[in-house]
């Protein structure tokens, strides 16, 4: 499903953030990766998701090597993946209610007005929100709220990999548990891979198939004379 090979990226005061980095994720497969924070996964991840183009390397996706990124990438491609961000209200329009932020993706897809109502019914039941709750914007929920918004906004245009950077970070146990829990049911409903980023060993290794070391999954960089 997703191969990184070789890849270098997000340079800061000329030092690469992550250097040489390889990975592998296979079809339906749930692999971890874990590491202490600002050691660059959340870059790393990023780049799975075509979010971010390296510096050198290749991102291949469903058996194809990417080309582009971010909103030169092809719909159908960035749409493969689904991205569930740490802090949520970063990544929330706060001019949108839960139900519009939901709807987006399906709305930018041009759905029918009765397929987006559907779809969007349906992932709001899945993430566990639901009536006032949807009117409502991200300053009158919770971060946990948010959380559910957004993760139902990702699985919105059912990707077949589902990446989720430190996706629980700031959320309680319960909380945690519960979303976790959607993903799951996500995952055993449609077959997709999961890419978990994070530094709870823990959860990691109660969550994933297998769980990758960061920074030791980049190959050694010889350095240039």
């Amino acid at each position: 499903m997703l191969e990184l090979r070789g890849i270098t990226a997000g340079y800061v005061r000329g030092t690469p953030v992550v250097r040489g980095a390889s990975l592998r994720v296979e079809d339906g497969e749930s692999v971890g990766l874990q590491g202490p924070s600002g050691c660059g996964k959340s870059t790393l991840a990023r780049v799975a998701a075509l979010l971010h183009r390296p510096e050198e390397g290749e991102v291949w996706l469903a058996g194809e090597r990417a080309t582009a990124f971010r909103h030169r990438a092809p719909r159908e491609r960035r749409t493969l993946v689904g991205f569930v961000f740490q802090q949520p209200r970063m990544a929330s329009d706060p001019r949108l209610t839960l139900r519009d932020a939901i709807a987006e993706p399906l709305r930018a897809a041009r759905r029918s007005r009765a397929e987006v109502t559907e779809r969007t019914g349906e992932l709001a039941e899945l993430v566990g929100l639901g009536g006032e709750l949807l009117t409502r914007r991200p300053h009158e929920v919770s971060d946990g709220q948010l959380q559910r918004a957004c993760l139902a906004r990702a699985l919105a245009p059912r990707p077949r990999l589902l990446v989720c950077d430190e996706m629980t970070a700031m959320l309680d146990a319960s909380t945690t548990a519960s979303l976790v829990g959607v993903v799951e049911r996500y995952r055993a409903e449609s077959g997709a891979a999961l890419l978990a980023v994070g530094h709870d060993r823990v959860l990691l290794r109660y969550w994933c198939d297998r769980v990758e070391e960061f920074p030791d999954v980049a190959e050694p960089v010889t350095p240039a004379r």
